[in-house]
């Protein structure tokens, strides 16, 4: 399922709104942990895409279905810049620049390709049954760690 998102930031809150409706016949509850996790996913990686690329993007996503409970969640946020995601350090005062520094610590696995001429950003949870924070399906420290990026 997808969502085409305009280059305006108020398409944010409508991604959300979108997300979210999905989530009911998924078997994922609205208040499980996982869905909060997704809807913020989805915040970031769109609010990259129409913030920083002044483009109109395509945010697709692909749920379990009902009561799957090892099922993996992806979310893909594809825009027409040919930009791509670039890192960015930011102090502790500053009040932007920790989106793929969120995505890196929230989801299991993301990455970015090239697709025609813009990219796509996805990201990647898996449904293990307990919560995020006390999941150990992942393991191992992010590589960023301590540190903000955003991508531009």
């Amino acid at each position: 399922m997808q969502l085409e998102v305009r280059p305006d930031p108020a398409e944010v809150g409508r991604a959300r709104r979108w997300a979210r409706s999905r989530l009911a016949g998924s078997g994922i509850e609205a208040d499980e942990p996982l869905a909060e996790t997704l809807i913020l996913l989805v915040s970031e990686l769109v609010t990259n895409a129409v913030v920083h690329t002044g483009c109109p993007a395509v945010l697709r996503l692909s749920l379990p279905g009902t009561a799957a409970e090892t099922a993996t969640v992806r979310l893909e946020v594809a825009d027409t810049s040919d930009r791509a995601p670039v890192p960015r350090c930011v102090d502790g005062e500053a009040t932007g620049g920790r989106g793929l520094a969120l995505v890196d610590g929230l989801a299991d696995r993301w990455g970015w390709s090239p697709e025609g001429a813009g990219k796509r950003i996805w990201c990647e949870l898996d449904r293990c049954g307990q919560s995020r924070a006390a999941q150990t399906c992942r393991g191992g420290v992010s590589a960023y760690e301590g540190l903000a990026f955003e991508a531009v």
